[in-house]
This record gives C-alpha cells, structure tokens and sequence, in this order.
C-alpha cells in the first residue's frame, strides 16, 4: 500500500451503511472495515468484529475481541478471507472453539492488521501442554473489557477430552500452577 493510501485510509470516514448500523452507540467507535462480497461489510470497532449484511440496516451483535480464538487472513488482491474461530465459555474457566465463521472481502482496507492487533491486545500469554490422552490442552490467559484481573481459560484441542476425568485433571493442575505461578501472594 502506498503512502498516499495509507494517509487516505487513516482518515477515511467509514462508509454510509456502517456508520448508520453503529449509529446507536456513541462509545463504540469504528477502527476499520472491509467490503464483503456479498455486499455487507466486516468491521472492526473497539468492541469487537461486526457485520452489517447487505440492505439490512443493523450490526450484528460484536464478537468480543477477547472471544476470538483464532483469525487466518488469506490476501487475494486488494481483499481475501478470513477465519475466525470464535469461543464460548463451556463452563467457568473452560472453553471451546465454535464453528469457524468466514469472512469474504472484497475490499479488506486496514481490517487485517486492526483485527490482529486486537485479538493479540487481549492475549497476555499462552501455554500448550500434552495430555495423557494423546491430545493437548491450551491455557490462555486474556485481558477483558471491565475487568482488572487477567482472565485464565483452557482451551482442549479435542472436545472430547473435556470429558475424560484424567484429562480434566490435568488441565486443572496445569491451570492451578499457571495462576500460581502469576500471583505473588500465594
């Protein structure tokens, strides 16, 4: 991207229909969006990631940069795909991966570096260890939104270990030693 781009892109307004789907929250600012090839728009906001779909006139609720597991972005000229793997809390202190949701783009403008920016904001340290099962365990440790204390989650690879009792263990063990280790106090 050239530097006149960039330039035209940092002060570009977003376009009509995302400023009016946003309109209704003044502290939810836009920081970027792509064109969608279905003529609906990805937008990053200091929320989370949106869409507004095509003619609809409304966002999507956002998806917490905190609940995105994974983003793959794929360049394909000016726009590409992305990946996201969203999460959701299973429980307390345990989650697990959603379907993947895509994101086609036209047009990706300044998204692919503000999303990665922000789901990498909110991840303060990452641990995989190996469970006895064969699979692993992924112990991820955010900050989020409103809260002054780290937030630690476990990941499972595998779904179905979260029901193995000995797998479960483990990660409580592996989880109990990583707070521990982050807390002074104990």
């Amino acid at each position: 991207m050239s530097l006149l781009a960039r330039v035209r892109a940092k002060f570009a307004r977003p376009p009509e229909p995302v400023r009016a789907a946003l309109a209704g929250d003044a502290d939810e600012q836009v920081l970027a969006w792509g064109e969608r090839v279905d003529g609906g728009w990805t937008v990053a906001t200091s929320r989370g990631l949106r869409v507004v779909p095509a003619g609809s006139g409304e966002a999507t609720p956002p998806l917490a940069w905190h609940q995105i597991g994974t983003a793959r972005w794929g360049a394909a000229g000016a726009g590409g795909t992305f990946v996201i793997t969203p999460l959701v809390e299973v429980e307390p202190g345990v989650q697990a991966r959603e379907a993947p949701q895509r994101h086609v783009l036209r047009e990706a403008g300044g998204l692919p570096g503000v999303l990665r920016a922000r789901v990498d904001r909110t991840v303060v340290t990452s641990k995989r260890h190996p469970l006895p099962t064969g699979g692993g365990v992924l112990l991820v440790a955010r900050r989020v939104p409103g809260q002054p204390a780290r937030e630690w989650t476990v990941v499972f690879d595998d779904d179905a270990d979260r029901d193995d009792p000995v797998a479960r263990q483990v990660a409580r063990e592996r989880l109990a030693a990583a707070v521990d280790a982050e807390d002074p106090s104990r």
